[in-house]
């Protein structure tokens, strides 16, 4: 089923609340200057960070965007499989910052950075079977966090 007129305000709905939930955590750990993110010794391939901030605002989109689609679209047990993977990647995702940058832990960021990319890639998987447009918009979002757990694990071997 294409989307529709009707469908905007679910759409919006699902948006603003996948970028208000991705970008909590990060209002409560600060990383501008002087904080202790900037102390340490960054990887060759790290992007400047004022990237983070527009490049997670596309990919809490993307998501918002998918996980309408498997609402709308699923059912029964395959909805429910791909929107509780859907909920716990996401715990994930917000646990990543708390500790990575809240607790300034490197090693303990590789760990739930690890188990994110398998809830992801589940995720994924679990939303193209509802339907295969949902699965294909989290692609950007896996790219992206495989690349944050090369920098990641960039971090931990630096520092």
């Amino acid at each position: 089923m294409d989307l529709t007129r009707d469908d905007l305000p679910g759409i919006a709905l699902a948006v603003v609340v996948c970028n208000a939930v991705g970008a909590a955590p990060a209002l409560v750990t600060a990383t501008g200057a002087g904080t202790w993110y900037e102390s340490l010794a960054r990887p060759a391939l790290a992007p400047p960070n004022w990237v983070f901030g527009p490049v997670w605002t596309l990919l809490f989109t993307l998501l918002g965007v998918a996980a309408y689609l498997v609402l709308r679209d699923g059912t029964g047990r395959k909805r429910a499989v791909a929107f509780g993977l859907f909920l716990a990647q996401y715990v994930l995702n917000v646990s990543w910052t708390l500790v990575f940058f809240g607790g300034e832990n490197i090693e303990g960021g590789l760990a739930v950075i690890a188990a994110l990319l398998a809830l992801i890639a589940a995720t994924l998987a679990a939303f193209y079977r509802v339907r295969g447009v949902a699965g294909y918009l989290l692609v950007p979002y896996l790219a992206w966090v495989s690349f944050a757990a090369y920098l990641n694990y960039a971090f931990w071997t630096l520092n």
